[in-house]
Parts: structure tokens; C-alpha cells; sequence
């Protein structure tokens, strides 16, 4: 089972309450607002800010571009 990209229209960053956007390479979702990706594990986002890593700024460029 893979992630359902669907889920995107319904959930949003728990921080900034902003889109999302699924980084398949590396099993994230990616809030550039927040600058935080969120883990995704076992097919299972987590959207908790504790487990999220930071952004660096030319990740947070590359998503916004």
C-alpha cells in the first residue's frame, strides 16, 4: 500500500493550517509555509510538529518554486 495522495485535499499542517505537499523521494509531506516536512511512515503521516524536521531555506525554495 502506498500513500494516498488524495489524503491531501482533506489534511493541512497542524502548525499554519496550510497546504501540503507530498515529497515521494524521501516519504514527507512538505509544509513550506511552516518550513517543516512531516515523516511519513508506514504508508501513515505524521503530523506532529515535535516530529517533524526544519526546511532549509533552498528546500523551502525548491517546494515554492
Amino acid at each position: 500500500m502506498a500513500f494516498d495522495t488524495k489524503l491531501l485535499d482533506i489534511i493541512a499542517c497542524p502548525v499554519c493550517k496550510g497546504k501540503l505537499a507530498y515529497d515521494k523521494e524521501n516519504k514527507e509531506l512538505i509544509s513550506t509555509a511552516a518550513k517543516l516536512a512531516y515523516p511519513i511512515r508506514d504508508d501513515i503521516p505524521v503530523l506532529l510538529e515535535n516530529e517533524a524536521r526544519e526546511l532549509s531555506l533552498e528546500e523551502v525554495e525548491k517546494w515554492n518554486s
